[in-house]
């Protein structure tokens, strides 16, 4: 009796040892997921820290969008997002003053000092289309690239010469280190110079919306994804060569007033930088990109 009493106590034992050595092992491949997925795939948790990007004016409602998004997400992260055009990104973040530099255009049209250029590293997120807009008393459906580069070079003047009213044409500009300048000079102005001398600047896409609104017989350009939702009535936006600004259009080369949109680290991004930037062009966050009026990357890539 004995001899079987201290057997069962045994088994207990050995059984009770055993369950232990399984709850162990199974804590430790939690922990090695964990560690998995602190490498950058979906589901990291770990995620902290303070993040600060600046720039692009056109590029910023949708990084507002997806730093609120990732912060839910990942609650030890902290970012702020600020405006200032796309030299203003770029420069800060090669003077380390901000981790982020959004940008509509490559850092190296951007950047002041060379010297630093070899150390920044461009990412593509989104693409993004910019369209003419007009005062709604403008009765112009669309502009040839010509006629654009004529009414910014200051050759016409008057809205009749392109087949609208008698009506003076007033320009609206945006400053030299804004990227959506840099692209409408780039995509449609090519090799003729804007006249500086007629007009205003104005330093933002709100700006010239609002701008644009209370000027007669205005004209400038913003980007698309200020004129989705409540403001997608705001301005009149103008055809370019007989083509409209959507994803089908740019895809098929047949609408040119276009970009990408870059996020511009110093170095390789790393931890909260990354996984942020990771995010905004992933799929994850992709409709919420097209819904915004950006172009995702994988209708691009």
């Amino acid at each position: 009796m004995m001899l079987k009493r201290n057997l069962k106590l045994a088994m207990a034992a050995l059984f009770i040892t055993g369950a232990l050595t399984g709850c162990g092992n199974s804590d430790n491949n939690d922990q090695t997921s964990g560690a998995t997925n602190d490498q950058g795939n979906e589901g990291n948790t770990s995620y902290s820290g303070t993040v600060t990007l600046a720039g692009s004016t056109a590029l910023q409602p949708l990084a507002e969008e997806a730093a609120t998004e990732f912060m839910q997400k990942y609650p030890d992260v902290s970012i702020t997002v600020q405006g200032g055009g796309s030299g203003t990104g770029v420069n800060q973040v090669a003077a380390g003053a901000v981790q982020i530099g959004n940008s509509d255009v490559p850092s190296a049209e951007k950047i002041e000092d060379q010297s630093k250029a070899g150390e920044l590293v461009d990412t593509k997120v989104a693409g993004i289309a910019f369209s003419l807009v007009v005062n709604k008393d403008v009765k112009v459906e669309s502009l040839t690239v010509q006629q654009i580069q004529d009414i910014f070079s200051g050759k016409v003047k008057n809205w009749k010469e392109v087949g609208g009213n008698d009506e003076k044409i007033n320009v609206i500009n945006r400053p030299a280190s804004s990227g959506t300048r840099a692209t409408f000079e780039k995509t449609i102005m090519k090799d003729v110079a804007i006249d500086e001398s007629i007009g205003t600047v104005q330093d933002s896409n709100g700006a010239v919306e609002q701008a644009i609104q209370t000027t007669p017989g205005s004209v400038s350009y913003v980007a698309m994804s200020y004129l989705v939702g409540d403001k997608a009535n705001a301005l009149t936006t103008l055809k370019i060569d007989g083509a409209e600004p959507t994803i089908e259009n740019i895809k098929a080369q047949k609408y040119p007033f276009w970009s990408y949109e870059y996020m511009v680290t110093k170095g390789e991004p790393k931890d909260a930088v990354k996984g942020f930037i990771d995010f905004i062009k992933g799929e994850e966050f992709a409709a919420k990109v097209k819904e915004m009026g950006y172009i995702p990357m994988s209708e691009l890539e």
